[in-house]
C-alpha cells in the first residue's frame, strides 16, 4: 500500500525506529525514516520513538530538526510519542539533564525514569477507554510518566496510584509504554486517523 496511505513519518535519529516503521506500513501508512528538515517537510504526521530523550534532542538539534519539529507542532502536524517521545512531546520534565529541552505541545509535567531502571521494567494491562475493548496490554521499559497536565490535555489511561501513561491534546498523542513492541495498534490507528482528517481538511504537506 505504500504510496497511497498517509505520508508519515518516524523521527530516525535514536531508538526503536524499525519497530513504527514495521506497524505503521502494516496499517496502510506510507511511512518513511525522517532524520533532516526536508525530509518531514514531506510528510503529514510524526511518530517520535521510543530511546533516550536527552540524546534524541541533542541529535535533533545538530540534524536541524528541532525547531522544524516545533514549528510542525504549532502548525498542527499529528505526532505520537512514545516513551522517550512522550517526554519530547511534554511542555516540562522533572529529571531532565542539564540544557535537555522538549519540542513541547502537551501541557503536562512528566518526570524521566518515573519507574526506575531497566531492571525494573513491567507489564500490566491498561483500560483505555478511548480504545474500548480489550484491554491495552502495556509494556513499561524506564518509562516516564506524567505527573501534572492543564485543562487541554486529556489523559487516557492511569496505573492504579493515579500516575497518568497515555495522554492527549489536539494533534498530539503520547504514551509511556510501547504499543509497537506488543503487537497493540490502537495508537498507531488513532494517530494515523489525526493524519487522514488533517489531510481530508486540506492540509496536506507538500
Amino acid at each position: 500500500m505504500a504510496g497511497n496511505g498517509p505520508r508519515v513519518g518516524v523521527l530516525a535519529l535514536q531508538g526503536d525506529v524499525r519497530e513504527h516503521l514495521a506497524v505503521l506500513t502494516t496499517l496502510g501508512a506510507d511511512a518513511q525514516p525522517v532524520r533532516r528538515p526536508e525530509e518531514l517537510a514531506a510528510v503529514e504526521g510524526l511518530v517520535l520513538p521510543g530511546g533516550e530523550s536527552s540524546v534524541i534532542d541533542k541529535l535533533a538539534r545538530a540534524f536541524g530538526l528541532f525547531d522544524p519539529i516545533r514549528q510542525a507542532i504549532t502548525d498542527g502536524m499529528p505526532m505520537y510519542g512514545t516513551c522517550a517521545g512522550l517526554i519530547l512531546l511534554a511542555d516540562r520534565i522533572d529529571g531532565a539533564i542539564a540544557g535537555q529541552r522538549t519540542f513541547g505541545g502537551i501541557d503536562a509535567r512528566v518526570t524521566r525514569n518515573a519507574f526506575g531502571s531497566q531492571t525494573q521494567s513491567f507489564e500490566t494491562d491498561l483500560e483505555v477507554p478511548a480504545l474500548g475493548s480489550p484491554p491495552v496490554h502495556a509494556v513499561f521499559i524506564r518509562a516516564p510518566a506524567v505527573v501534572e497536565w492543564g485543562p487541554d490535555a486529556e489523559p487516557l489511561a492511569s496505573l492504579p496510584d493515579g500516575r497518568v501513561v497515555a495522554i492527549e491534546q489536539g494533534a498530539l498523542l503520547g504514551t509511556a509504554f510501547h504499543p509497537e513492541s506488543t503487537g497493540e495498534t490502537r495508537f498507531h490507528e488513532r494517530f494515523l486517523h489525526r493524519v487522514r482528517n488533517r489531510r481530508g481538511a486540506g492540509r496536506v504537506a507538500p
